[in-house]
């Protein structure tokens, strides 16, 4: 399995956690999501419904089609 498309998504949630000054876990405790998921997100391991996207936009005050940006612009 090609897993490029998540390590893109997860290179770009972890931008976008950063630049809110989040940790991992507090992304989690926001998007009501475990630790261990929001890192196996940034490291490209998990491919996330669209519940649990839904639950990182909101978590990170963006539009879900924001987490999807990952071949654009660095900017948020």
């Amino acid at each position: 399995m090609n897993n490029s498309i998540l390590k893109a998504f997860g290179m770009r949630i972890k931008a976008i956690r950063l630049l809110r000054g989040l940790s991992q876990e507090q992304l989690g405790l926001i998007a009501e999501l475990d630790r261990t998921y929001i890192s196996g997100i940034e490291r490209g391991l998990r491919n996330v419904s669209l519940i649990n996207l839904e639950r990182l936009a909101l978590a990170l005050n963006v539009e879900p089609a924001e987490l999807l940006k990952f071949g654009e612009s660095k900017n948020v």
